[in-house]
């Protein structure tokens, strides 16, 4: 029998343990795109502090009281920049990131438009993921270091209207 993580919106107090696991996650990205600066790893925790204690939505998948994974989405107008997307390593491949991708959408359903994120170009499993998900690629460019990252959009889908 498994059980299944619980998605909650994250908390300051829960800042290191969202670093730790960030860490952790973009370690494989750093070695397969050979760059130790890929800004998931060079955030600090004041940072990841800051962006718990403003207006950015910030969920927490968490399996008992183990931190497995967070999210977050920046709303700017009428987009949702989603980001720093951090599953555990040996969580992988049991749809926690799906599960939180989902529900940072449903958190900013009604607040915007569409979605916006990047993920590096040669990380092809992520960008599956995003694919089925009904993220599209609309641009290519490198990061500022160099490594080549795709851009991929989707619209938000309206929550249905019930007065009809």
């Amino acid at each position: 029998m498994s059980i299944e993580a619980s998605i909650v919106p994250a908390g300051v107090t829960d800042a290191g343990e969202i670093l730790t696991v960030q860490r952790a996650a973009y370690l494989t990205e750093a070695q397969h795109y050979r760059d130790p600066f890929l800004p998931p790893l060079t955030e600090t925790l004041d940072e990841v502090v800051a962006a718990l204690a403003g207006p950015t939505v910030v969920l927490a998948a968490r399996l008992g009281h183990r931190l497995i994974g967070s999210v977050r989405a920046h709303l700017d107008g009428d987009t949702a920049h989603v980001g720093r997307l951090s599953v555990a390593p040996d969580q992988q491949g049991r749809g926690v990131g799906a599960r939180l991708l989902t529900a940072v959408e449903a958190a900013c359903t009604g607040r915007v438009a569409r979605f916006t994120l990047f993920t590096g170009a040669d990380s092809a499993p992520t960008v599956r993921l995003y694919q089925r998900h009904g993220y599209q690629i609309v641009a290519h460019r490198p990061d500022p270091n160099g490594v080549p990252l795709v851009v991929l959009e989707k619209p938000a889908v309206s929550p249905a209207r019930t007065d009809a």
